[in-house]
């Protein structure tokens, strides 16, 4: 919860929580390495994540929560290794 979320972890300035990130579902999650790859729902492409490099949010703090065919928020960051996930958002 950031400092401009209401009670409820409803943004104040009244949009969804949801609307506040690009929408996604998680293909596959690899544990021991601790990475994984997701899917955009708006432009069908993949994107991969590392932890520690991917900021997870939300009610699963840690990447061992994470499971194939969950849908989640994202952000999109360049490195350089090209375009990856820079924060996974887990909806309640």
């Amino acid at each position: 919860m950031s400092d401009d979320d209401g009670p409820a972890g409803e943004p104040v300035d009244g949009t969804s929580l949801r609307d506040r990130y690009y929408r996604g579902t998680i293909n596959r999650v690899y544990y021991g390495s601790e990475t994984g790859t997701l899917t955009s729902v708006a432009t069908g492409r993949e994107y991969q994540f590392k932890y520690p490099f991917v900021q997870i949010l939300g009610s699963i703090p840690r990447i061992d929560g994470l499971l194939a065919g969950m849908e989640v928020g994202l952000y999109l960051g360049w490195t350089a290794r090209g375009i990856r996930v820079t924060v996974i958002r887990v909806f309640d």
